[in-house]
């Protein structure tokens, strides 16, 4: 018999569990409160119903490559070259399709900001299409 600072019993813990199953099985949100549930992703936002921005896609646009570049790397990261760059965006998980493009460019290249590097990502991926 287990003694201790439980609160129910084992019959009432059995119970509740029972109670929970076919909310928590249902897929519908469990909380009679809407506000407590949480905010579904807008179909509308193309960066989010296309995938990962891509530097050189056809929606990539120069303020959304650099919003991306800059949820991957933080300014400690400048200056640097592209691979560089590239081993601190493996490092914190960026997606390929946004590696890819940073390995491509010159090696001798040196970046000072996220917007110098977005430059001549949107570029190189122009270049690319062109």
């Amino acid at each position: 018999m287990q003694r201790g600072s439980d609160r129910l019993s084992v019959h009432r813990d059995e119970e509740m569990k029972h109670e929970l199953r076919g909310l928590l099985r249902s897929g519908h949100p469990t909380r009679t409160e809407e506000w407590h549930d949480p905010e579904p992703t807008a179909d509308d936002d193309l960066e989010i119903a296309g995938g990962p921005i891509a530097p050189g896609g056809s929606t990539a646009s120069m303020a959304s490559v650099r919003t991306e570049l800059a949820r991957h790397l933080n300014r400690h990261a400048f200056p640097a070259g592209p691979r560089d760059l590239a081993r601190a965006m493996r490092r914190s998980y960026a997606p390929d399709s946004l590696v890819e493009p940073v390995e491509r460019l010159p090696r001798t290249a040196k970046y000072t900001t996220v917007q110098q590097l977005a430059e001549a990502l949107v570029e190189s991926g122009r270049e690319r299409q062109g």
